[in-house]
């Protein structure tokens, strides 16, 4: 598998037509010699489908939540295609491997992966299609298809003629595909690049978007839940008297781990809940603190990891060095807080089971909906809706599985909703993550070894075992050496898993999002110590990354570096490459005699390659900005006698409106193919943060989120 071609197909092998349900043309794309088995479809699956009246349908294969992928993905289609983006119908895919993200080879929305996902898929099938839509005009005409061009639904002859789509699809689809359809030139681009409003917003704004908290079926039954509120706990009675005193209260449900209230309506189902007691075996857990975890995480990080990169000669570099620096970075457990808390409809009747729900990986909830059910993958139906956010929470199918298996005990159809504190404390946590850097440091105070032990879970070893090389989880290593000319380094890993029954899993911005704070830190830390300023500091070492370079010096330009600021106000500089972009972000901080940080300004440089729609790019960065300062203020999750102390957003706060800094988004212009953006705002602006309070008071912070106590009067 190449990088130019992830799927390892060729192209004739990529493309697939046939017969759209009630005529035209529909395109598809089989992805031959995966492992895993596709769900049958009522129709043919496909991506493109173009119907007798020439209406276009974009079968969308990544989820919406809140990242402005369908209006991308319509966007390439409709470049390609020669339509308008408001002739373009979307419709969600449905559970199928035909489905597969072309590079993660299965259906999933995360990683920032998606659109890069989507760059050929979309493109060759739009190709596919114009081509096949030309040639069959052509024919009609008996002209070459030279002769004719494709614009605004229609293929139009040199001489004036026209037919629009519909009246050709039908014929069209009986042609071959085209083993290598021709793409427009970039430079020919006038959908992709544009700044084009959201196919999503209208229905957002009128409230008549669909969310998975919106589902209900006919007939629709509520029910709350709740699971042992020590991780990894079991429930071992429970009296259902005291719910179903409650006025609207029908059933209450025991599975293994949780007891759930089932009602008329959600309120009861509260209430219903409240009033029970539950019987918990608490488990291995009931004594288990934060104070715990983090010594666990320090002990990992004397011991010697598995070797990732292993450059040079470090132990030499280290001999010969003017000075050695050495630091330890820490970062707390976090939750993901996703505006929607979770929640799944679910109808098992008559031997099937349908559900719907908000899931970034509708394969694998279709999967685990079917083991819950105890029913074949072709009998469960999954009807995936728009996701309130995610940012990771929503790639595992627990509540799907929950949702399941509470429904199975009730003969109607039933929707399961988690509290925002069943959700808080109940999460996928982003686990305790150290770092222990050392650098060998010239006279001149250049770094001539970098030596980076990244102490974590192994996430993709149960999550995606694919991302994984000789028991080292790629994702918890990438980004830990940076886009840095430094000619001898070595980066380990020292697997460090939670206690069983805490769940961990994927946060936004995943290794990146700890690595970058770790070694933009320390390179900083550097410059300092040399007597360098940290923005030149990092310019001189980086003659090997000239796009990242290049989105330095445009933030250091735009954000005034080097200019005069008040007191206790600060610069702070972050730069890196990560999920196919390249970035660089300052961030200007205020730090009160309080010890409060107040985050004014952010400016971020990025080059993303082809900005398949600006405001979108700008749009993500901004949320992922946001996302990260929150994070670096005042994200934790702590824990005491096995149970999360934070229930909601009194104790897990985020930046309020009132907080939020000024956000200025450059974007690099570039033909090179598009990158992610989705989760590097939050990647790059919690080092940009840290480094600016160090500006601003001269204190350095190597343990998040930042603490007042340590700033006030610094």
């Amino acid at each position: 598998m190449s990088a130019g071609n992830p799927t390892g197909l060729s192209r004739r092998e990529f493309l697939a037509v046939s017969l759209a349900a009630g005529g035209g043309m529909l395109i598809g794309f089989p992805l031959a010699g995966r492992t895993q088995t596709p769900t049958p479809l009522p129709a043919p699956s496909a991506f493109i489908r173009i119907d007798r009246s020439g209406r276009v349908t974009l079968i969308l294969p990544y989820v919406e939540m809140g990242q402005g992928s369908y209006t991308a993905q319509a966007q390439i289609l409709a470049e390609e295609l020669e339509v308008a983006l408001d002739a373009v119908t979307l419709q969600a895919a449905p559970a199928a491997q035909v489905y597969a993200s072309p590079i993660l080879g299965e259906q999933i929305t995360g990683g920032s992966f998606s659109l890069r996902g989507a760059w050929a898929t979309m493109r060759l099938a739009a190709a596919a299609a114009r081509t096949m839509l030309i040639d069959t005009a052509a024919q009609r005409w008996r002209v070459r298809a030279a002769s004719c061009r494709a614009e605004n639904g229609r293929v139009i002859h040199s001489g004036g003629r026209s037919f629009s789509y519909g009246e050709l699809a039908d014929d069209a689809a009986r042609r071959p595909v085209p083993a290598a359809p021709t793409l427009k030139a970039v430079d020919a681009f006038r959908v992709v690049g544009q700044p084009r409003k959201r196919l999503d917003s209208p229905a957002k704004i009128n409230g008549t978007a669909l969310f998975g908290i919106d589902m209900r079926p006919d007939g629709v039954l509520h029910a709350m839940v709740q699971a042992c509120p020590v991780l990894g706990g079991r429930l071992v009675s429970v009296d259902p008297a005291p719910a179903m005193s409650v006025k609207g209260v029908r059933q209450v449900v025991k599975i293994d781990d949780a007891v759930a209230v089932v009602a008329d309506h959600t309120w009861a189902a509260l209430k219903g809940l409240r009033a029970l007691s539950p019987q918990w075996d608490e488990g291995a857990n009931r004594n288990l603190t934060t104070a715990d975890m983090v010594a666990a995480a320090d002990a990992a990080l004397a011991r010697t990891g598995l070797v990732f990169t292993n450059t040079g000669d470090v132990a030499k570099a280290e001999a010969s060095a003017a000075r050695r620096f050495e630091a330890t970075y820490r970062m707390p457990m976090l939750a993901h807080a996703a505006m929607e808390p979770l929640t799944c409809t679910v109808k098992v009747a008559d031997g099937r089971c349908d559900v719907w729900v908000g899931s970034q990986v509708v394969g694998r909830a279709h999967k685990a909906a079917a083991e819950a059910a105890g029913l074949p993958p072709d009998s469960v139906s999954v009807h995936n809706q728009y996701l309130g956010g995610a940012f990771g929470r929503r790639l595992e199918t627990d509540y799907v599985s929950q949702a399941v298996l509470i429904a199975k005990q009730v003969k109607s159809p039933l929707k399961v909703t988690w509290s925002r504190e069943e959700d808080m404390q109940h999460d996928y946590f982003r686990f305790h993550n150290h770092s222990l850097v050392s650098v060998a440091v010239d006279s001149t105070g250049q770094p001539q070894s970098w030596r980076h032990r990244v102490v974590a879970p192994n996430i993709m070893a149960r999550w995606f075992p694919g991302f994984q090389k000789d028991g080292i989880d790629l994702d918890a290593v990438d980004a830990a050496a940076g886009p840095y000319d430094i000619p001898n380094v070595v980066v380990e890993f020292t697997r460090n898993e939670a206690p069983a029954g805490v769940n961990t899993g994927n946060w936004r911005g995943v290794g990146p999002t700890r690595n970058v704070f770790v070694v933009e830190s320390a390179i900083d830390e550097l410059a300092h110590a040399a007597g360098r300023d940290p923005l030149a500091y990092r310019q001189a070492l980086m003659s090997k990354a000239p796009r990242a370079r290049a989105a330095l010096e445009l933030a250091g330009r735009e954000s005034q570096w080097g200019t005069a600021l008040p007191a206790r106000t600060g610069r702070g500089v972050a730069v890196f490459e990560a999920f196919g972009s390249h970035l660089a972000m300052v961030a200007q901080v205020n730090v009160s005699r309080t010890g409060h940080a107040r985050v004014e300004r952010v400016v971020c440089a990025v080059d993303t390659g082809i900005a398949v729609n600006p405001d979108i790019v700008r749009a993500q960065i901004e949320g992922g900005v946001i996302y990260g300062v929150s994070a670096v203020l005042y994200g934790r999750v702590t824990m005491d006698k096995g149970r999360v102390q934070q229930r909601n957003f009194d104790t897990y706060p985020v930046v309020r409106m009132n907080e939020a800094p000024k956000i200025d988004v450059y974007i690099v212009p570039s033909t090179a193919e598009p990158g992610g953006v989705g989760e590097p705002g939050t990647s790059g602006v919690i080092a940009a943060v840290v480094n600016a309070v160090y500006a601003a008071t001269g204190k350095r912070l190597r343990t998040l989120p930042i603490d007042p106590a340590q700033l006030r009067n610094a």
